[in-house]
């Protein structure tokens, strides 16, 4: 029985996926085998020695400290595209937020409560404040071609834009105009953020970037908050080069400036994504519990494994993938133990080495291995 740790609320779909005979689920179990959180951050957390994986569900990760898990071994998936479309959607309601200023007008329309049969002549006097333009014919330019990015691109293509895209790992994989970042900068009316976060990307919406842009521009951020430095948005609303920034991850000093479209973090909130990206959690997790799978692990590298087999021994390093599998399958060899079969890989600086055999072997003694599971 493996026991496995809820740190949030997790769709009952996803938790049904995981065989009440073979997983215990509760968000009180100690030292479990492995973990299922949203958004909880777990940078403080000790983590059990027990626990040899942790399953985000949803796209982000960082709530979770990687280069630690990695240390101790422990597998780290999320769940890419499960929350796509619901991402998608908003962004291109966003797009018409941004464009109209829908937000600023029923805040407005609440003043008029009281006017009674003024307020007809109050609304048509007032609405010119409002006024906003078309997006049909607009350029669309968007930061990330990950699988909200490329449905956001299809959608808004469908509604008329034109759409420009950069993304360094896209080249050759879809039909999207792929530019330059700078291009990205210059020729867009509207631009939509969905990078992931890191030293590269972080603040990447600044003073300098600003500059390059048309004066009016519109930008929509549904990725991280700190792809956009709050103080350079706000002063770029402020002098008119910035039309308006709709963001899903609003700071404090951004929701009483003029021009910001403020959601909490909405995007992956309908009960389809939660569903999605539960079922697909929990279902990397027991596939990886039970026979060793890895697919989508952001820290160790995908496999391909036979279907059957009698043992397996996992073991991750941080070595060569194929001089680790020569250690690793030695030992096997040397204990008695036929090998039927073997996968290794490496992804970064994480290695991992699958041996199936006929029998359990002695594989303390491998030199270099961070964990070893014999399933």
């Amino acid at each position: 029985m493996f026991n496995i740790l809820t740190l949030n609320k997790i769709s009952k779909n996803g938790l049904d996926r995981l065989d009440s005979a073979k997983f215990a689920c509760s968000d009180s179990i100690e030292n479990p085998d492995a973990i299922l959180v949203r958004s909880a951050s777990m940078h403080e957390m000790e983590l059990s020695e027990n626990t040899v994986a942790i399953a985000r569900a949803g796209a982000g990760v960082n709530n979770i400290p990687i280069p630690a898990c990695s240390d101790k071994g422990v597998v780290v998936f999320n769940t890419p595209g499960a929350n796509a479309n619901a991402v998608k959607e908003l962004v291109i309601c966003s797009l018409f937020l941004a464009s109209r200023k829908v937000a600023a007008s029923l805040d407005w329309c609440k003043t008029l409560k009281g006017e009674g049969e003024n307020v007809g002549k109050l609304v048509e006097k007032g609405k010119s404040n409002f006024a906003g333009p078309e997006i049909l014919g607009k350029t669309l330019g968007i930061v990330g071609l990950g699988a909200i990015g490329a449905l956001v691109a299809q959608s808004a293509a469908a509604l008329g834009m034109k759409v420009i895209a950069y993304d360094p790992f896209a080249a050759g994989k879809t039909d999207i105009e792929l530019v330059e970042l700078d291009e990205i900068f210059a020729s867009s009316d509207y631009i939509t953020l969905h990078a992931p976060l890191n030293d590269g990307t972080r603040g990447m919406i600044n003073a300098e970037s600003l500059a390059k842009m048309k004066d009016g521009i519109r930008i929509l951020n549904f990725a991280r908050g700190e792809l956009v430095d709050s103080k350079d948005i706000i002063d770029a609303l402020a002098s008119g080069k910035a039309a308006a920034y709709v963001t899903d991850f609003p700071t404090d000093e951004q929701l009483d400036a003029e021009g910001v479209t403020a959601i909490p973090h909405l995007g992956a909130s309908t009960p389809e994504s939660e569903e999605n990206c539960a079922m697909m959690a929990a279902d990397e997790v027991s596939a990886y519990l039970l026979k060793g799978e890895i697919k989508n692990s952001v820290n160790l590298p995908n496999t391909c494994l036979a279907e059957s087999f009698a043992v397996r021994t996992c073991f991750i390093h941080k070595e060569n993938a194929d001089e680790f599998a020569a250690k690793a399958e030695a030992a096997a060899k040397a204990s008695g133990a036929s090998v039927t079969a073997i996968f290794t890989a490496n992804k970064k600086d994480m290695g991992y080495t699958v041996i199936d055999t006929d029998k359990a072997f002695d594989a303390s003694g491998v030199a270099g291995a961070i964990r070893v599971r014999t399933i």
